[in-house]
């Protein structure tokens, strides 16, 4: 039985009230939670520093699900990694810049979602030029080499604000858990 932390990222922003978020978020907790031990962390209803740095250290597995705002986390989720983040905790100095990550027993995942459609990655006549979603996320993931982490493979719902198809998505993160998660 793992024990996984879902954190769900979103930040309200404009008319983004956080529905898919939510739904997706709901999803994961409804199939994880058959077969391990959850806990969640909902950064929009706030949260305490030291009960979310002990959530980290329990968990085996850290799964984020944000929205991408202007190609990266909102500020919320941000924040929220600046002030749980702690040195001595979760990172120490090493001889090497990066190999002083203290959580190399954990896993993490990305689970987001876009208003790019998907045909926007991959193609080098497209905006991100043939980088993938994994390339596009890659700060986010050097955040997490650099505390030890080990990335399962992302999840990503596109084209959310012209095509919001919500059952799709749905339907594509349970295949998506089920695969990389085996639940």
């Amino acid at each position: 039985m793992k024990k996984i932390l879902i954190i769900n990222g979103h930040q309200k922003y404009g008319s983004a009230e956080g529905y898919l978020n939510h739904t997706m978020m709901d999803k994961m907790v409804n199939l994880l939670s058959e077969r391990n031990n959850i806990k969640t962390t909902i950064i929009q209803e706030g949260y305490t520093i030291e009960e979310e740095q002990q959530k980290f250290l329990w968990a085996d597995i850290v799964i984020y699900q944000t929205p991408i705002y202007w190609f990266s986390v909102p500020g919320l989720l941000k924040t929220y990694m600046d002030e749980v983040f702690a040195y001595g905790l979760f990172f120490k100095g090493a001889d090497q810049y990066g190999k002083g990550g203290l959580l190399t027993e954990k896993k993490y995942m990305f689970s987001t979602t876009w208003n790019a459609p998907e045909k926007a990655f991959n193609d080098p006549t497209q905006f991100f030029e043939g980088n993938s979603l994994e390339d596009v996320l890659s700060h986010l993931h050097r955040v997490h080499k650099f505390l030890g982490m080990k990335p399962l493979k992302s999840f990503s719902c596109y084209d959310v604000v012209k095509n919001p198809n919500v059952e799709k998505f749905v339907t594509e993160l349970d295949i998506h858990l089920n695969e990389v998660l085996s639940v």
